[in-house]
């Protein structure tokens, strides 16, 4: 197989594979958190709205007395996350039989949450006051740990959509063409990439146009994975990848 071929189906596999549509499905969920985590850093102040490890580091910052870091900040978004996974845990058991359901209702709820942060978001003033930029927190976190709890059911190898440390770690140590080449090795590389041009797009988006743009941009690639969801349950109701 060519290394065009073994890329396409790393990225894009048959409706007969394990993982089907979800792969680039979750790539783009990845997108997301990128934009998303690029936005709430520069103009939330300096907080992740998905990437909770940066932001228990920053709450133990804040408490140490480190300039420029809110520690209310940092447990507003660890809180509403935790409830976002929670909810979306509950999502993914009520639709366990079918895994293209299971992303199609957690991105009806993210998505819905997120339509929530763009509405503050253009009806405040920016730069925002203390009130929305916690508001905008609050909403937006809970909308990612809805989407996290639904990656870590579907189980995808090498995309959690959040954490790149293990992907990272994995991309090191076993990319030498011993243990895991092909699939995992494009797939992890993917991954890496697709948050690193959401953060540059977030971040251009936040500095250049508004908050409001970049959470649109977001808002609109999780409709695009819900809706996209939706029709290829529907096409393929029984195919192995939904199971």
């Amino acid at each position: 197989m060519s290394a065009l071929a073994q890329v396409r189906a790393a990225l894009w596999p048959s409706p007969d594979d394990r993982h089907g549509p979800l792969v680039p499905l979750l790539v783009t969920l990845t997108l997301v958190t990128g934009v998303v985590d690029a936005m709430s850093y520069l103009m939330l102040g300096h907080v992740f709205v998905a990437n909770m490890t940066g932001n228990v580091v920053f709450l133990g910052f804040a408490l140490a007395g480190a300039g420029g870091l809110s520690a209310l900040a940092s447990l507003i978004a660890l809180a509403a996350f935790i409830a976002g996974a929670y909810g979306g845990g509950w999502l993914g058991a009520r639709e366990a039989v079918h895994r293209g359901r299971v992303l199609r209702s957690a991105n009806l709820a993210q998505a819905s949450l997120m339509a929530l942060s763009l509405l503050i978001a253009l009806l405040c003033a920016s730069p925002p006051d203390r009130a929305v930029r916690y508001g905008l927190i609050a909403s937006l976190a809970l909308a990612m740990g809805i989407q996290n709890a639904a990656a870590q059911r579907l189980s995808v190898p090498d995309l959690t959509t959040t954490v790149l440390t293990k992907t990272l770690t994995g991309l090191a140590s076993e990319g030498g063409g011993h243990a895991e080449a092909g699939p995992s090795l494009i797939r992890r590389s993917v991954s890496i990439g697709a948050m690193l041009a959401g953060a540059v797009a977030g971040g251009l988006l936040v500095l250049d146009v508004s908050i409001a743009a970049s959470i649109a941009v977001a808002l609109g690639l999780v409709l695009g994975v819900g809706v996209s969801a939706h029709l290829v349950s529907h096409a393929h109701p029984d195919a192995p990848w939904t199971r």
